[in-house]
């Protein structure tokens, strides 16, 4: 089993996971969905961020724009980041257990497939 965080603001990936309060937490097995909880951060403080979401066995976030203390927080603690991403919650959400994340067509504008923090090469 594993877990996916999106970070969400409006239905959509939040824009900046460092100011997202909200959290879709989605547990997979074979990567079918077999689990979805909606949870709050109670602050923006990145430690707390970071505790929440090992607490909570977050494996991945999907999110939009994050800061480069806040991904490698994530990423010493093991926690997988697509960052950058930008779209609809079930859209980001079914290409990305379809394997099309990261992908040009859910990137933030101006990013190009440039941006920092992705953990693979883009698809177009």
């Amino acid at each position: 089993m594993k877990k996916i965080a999106l970070a969400i603001w409006k239905n959509r990936i939040s824009p900046v996971f460092d100011a997202s309060r909200t959290i879709l937490v989605l547990t997979l097995e074979n990567e079918t969905i077999i689990g979805r909880q909606m949870e709050m951060f109670a602050n923006d403080n990145p430690v707390h961020k970071l505790k929440r979401l090992s607490e909570l066995a977050v494996d991945t976030v999907i999110c939009g724009a994050i800061s480069r203390e806040l991904a490698q927080m994530l990423s010493a603690r093991g926690i997988n980041t697509l960052s950058f991403v930008t779209g609809g919650v079930e859209e980001v959400l079914a290409a990305h257990l379809a394997g099309g994340l990261p992908n040009l067509r859910f990137s933030m504008p101006g990013c190009g497939g440039r941006c920092t923090g992705r953990k693979a090469r883009r698809r177009s």
